[in-house]
């Protein structure tokens, strides 16, 4: 059964001359959580922003839900970084730690959603041993390190394998996916399985981020 959909701006595609009035207008507009990809030229090949971006939100007063995506490696001193703002989630790829199950417990430690990553190549069977620690899978449906990409069609079936493992876990995680999400295959996305979807490009590219967002909600309700 899935959980109550929610949509994630992702901050990679914002203005960064303008981020925090960027962050409240998506908030305005309707978004659920506030997507941070942290990149370290390293695991990925791109190099974006560090915890004290999101510390420096956090202290301008904004109140929002924070769900950060770390594609760095190693990865469990910017766990502890992040896990100080009181993040909602914290979401790394296996590739990033040679002890899953650990990291995963210190993303816990912090009271924050532990997140696993699988990029388009990585097996759904990484979750078998840690399933009972997760509360987020993230289904890349594009190949992580840079915005705009175009969906990978192949992640369609991935994510409803992913659906099928956690309800016949009865996990309460979220499936969550990340990469090329649009008004045109956001309803596709959600029937396979979805119910939290990170969208950069498509909503900060656009002129009204509010009629993208509402849109996009629409989209996902038609099916459920």
């Amino acid at each position: 059964m899935k959980n109550k959909s929610l949509i994630c701006p992702s901050i990679l595609s914002a203005d960064f001359s303008q981020l925090g009035a960027e962050v409240k207008s998506v908030l305005d507009a309707g978004a659920d959580m506030i997507h941070f990809d942290v990149m370290d030229n390293h695991y990925v090949p791109n190099l974006t922003i560090g915890p004290c971006v999101a510390e420096s939100l956090v202290s301008s007063g904004l109140k929002f839900n924070l769900d950060v995506h770390l594609m760095v490696k190693p990865v469990d001193s910017l766990i502890e970084q992040f896990g100080q703002l009181s993040p909602s989630f914290i979401s790394i790829h296996p590739e990033s730690t040679e002890h899953l199950d650990r990291s995963l417990s210190l993303i816990k430690s912090f009271g924050a959603g532990a997140g696993v990553v699988l990029n388009p190549s990585t097996s759904l069977s990484t979750l078998d041993y840690v399933i009972d620690k997760i509360d987020m899978v993230l289904i890349m449906s594009v190949n992580p390190g840079f915005g705009g990409q175009s969906f990978i069609p192949a992640a369609l079936q991935k994510i409803e394998k992913a659906r099928s493992l956690l309800d016949k876990n009865n996990s309460k995680a979220r499936l969550q996916v990340d990469g090329g999400i649009k008004i045109d295959n956001i309803s596709s996305i959600a029937s396979a399985g979805a119910d939290t979807f990170v969208a950069g490009s498509a909503i900060f590219g656009a002129e009204n981020y509010k009629s993208v967002i509402s849109t996009m909600r629409q989209q996902i309700e038609n099916n459920n």
